[in-house]
């Protein structure tokens, strides 16, 4: 297969890593150019990260001498890549900018950040959920004056565990959910030795996590408008959610209580969780988790150590399905939050639009 080049913009922080591990050996993609903030410009990649390589594997050989561009070097970066992955650490007014710059100059992006994901016409991916919101991306190619450029992003990694969870039954009426997420170190970047401040500790606030916790959601389950210009997000159900960094490295656990117009059995929820068969699989994605979503029987799952990376980080295990005496039922999800909820996340959206045709090779 002829690979699509692939740039990596904001290559040497925690997601960036994430993404040279996922595609160092990626059947569709290879990647091209590397970018980051101009302190790095210049310098290999081996250099540049040094000892905040902070992966469970070594750098890759092919990327250790690969010489970081500028990303701010738009034409030069966005000439050498067929599309780039996005997971620079800036302001959302700077993020945005750079991210628009960069799809103006015919090279789409596919996002970790979240300067982009309020954007109606921007699609806001869980591929196996709103594949369908893809069909926005002509409107906002004529928003940005392009061709083939254009920008799509992935969720708040901290939704990305109960959101798969509650999917197969929005037809059942979800009134209203309350979740507390339970949030791995690495989503801020860290690990156990740059963030002493976790140990013996739980931290009750992240900046901003709540918020999109409690709106994301909606978007996701949103429906397009009649010209397809626009992701309407949906009116319902009304989210509360609480948001928690703890001591874990790595997996987002989720404590969901959710309350149904049309009350669905026991047996139909695990029918439903079993049996999910999701667009990505049906496309053969080489990132798309089969399955999805499980369900564990033992009391004590699932829990991240041992779970967080199930099918290869993608999958979302949900345990303790149990009668709530106040909302329906109550039961508790995890998702690997740096592949699932991050960069994995975000290869699979890649690989959705190039099997789709909306990104194609310049």
């Amino acid at each position: 297969m002829n690979k699509y080049k692939v740039g990596i913009i904001g290559a040497t922080g925690m997601v960036g890593q994430r993404f040279i591990s996922l595609l160092a050996d990626h059947p569709w993609f290879e990647i091209s150019v590397l970018a980051a903030s101009s302190r790095s410009a210049g310098k290999t990649y081996e250099e540049a990260v040094g000892a905040r390589w902070a992966m469970p594997t070594p750098i890759p050989q092919r990327v250790r001498s690969m010489v970081l561009m500028d990303a701010e070097q738009v034409d030069q970066v966005a000439g050498q890549a067929d599309f780039c992955f996005c997971a620079i650490s800036a302001s959302k007014e700077e993020t945005r900018a750079l991210e628009e710059r960069y799809a103006r100059a015919e090279t789409p992006i596919v996002s970790n950040n979240s300067a982009c994901r309020k954007l109606p016409d921007v699609p806001m991916l869980i591929p196996e959920i709103n594949f369908a919101h893809t069909a926005v991306i002509p409107a906002q190619k004529k928003r940005l004056g392009t061709a083939r450029g254009f920008i799509a992003v992935k969720p708040n990694c901290s939704i990305q565990s109960y959101v798969p969870a509650l999917t197969p039954f929005l037809s059942c009426g979800i009134e209203k959910i309350m979740v507390c997420t339970y949030q791995a170190i690495s989503g801020a970047g860290k690990t156990f030795n740059t963030f002493p401040d976790i140990l013996d500790n739980v931290i009750p606030y992240i900046g901003g996590e709540e918020e999109k916790s409690e709106q994301e959601p909606l978007k996701i389950w949103g429906a397009l408008n009649e010209d397809a210009s626009a992701v309407i997000p949906a009116q319902a159900p009304v989210i509360s959610a609480q948001c928690l960094r703890v001591p874990v490295q790595d997996g987002h656990t989720a404590a969901v209580s959710v309350k149904f117009t049309h009350k669905p059995s026991v047996e139909e929820m695990l029918s439903a969780w079993e049996n999910w068969v999701t667009y990505p699989q049906q496309l053969r994605l080489p990132s798309a988790p089969t399955p999805f979503v499980r369900y564990m029987q033992e009391s004590d799952r699932p829990q991240a150590r041992l779970d967080r990376d199930f099918e290869r980080g993608m999958g979302v295990s949900v345990g303790r399905l149990r009668e709530d005496p106040i909302f329906d039922y109550r039961f508790v999800c995890l998702s690997h939050n740096t592949l699932r909820g991050a960069a994995g996340g975000g290869v699979l959206s890649a690989e959705l639009l190039c099997a789709t045709d909306e990104i194609i090779r310049k």
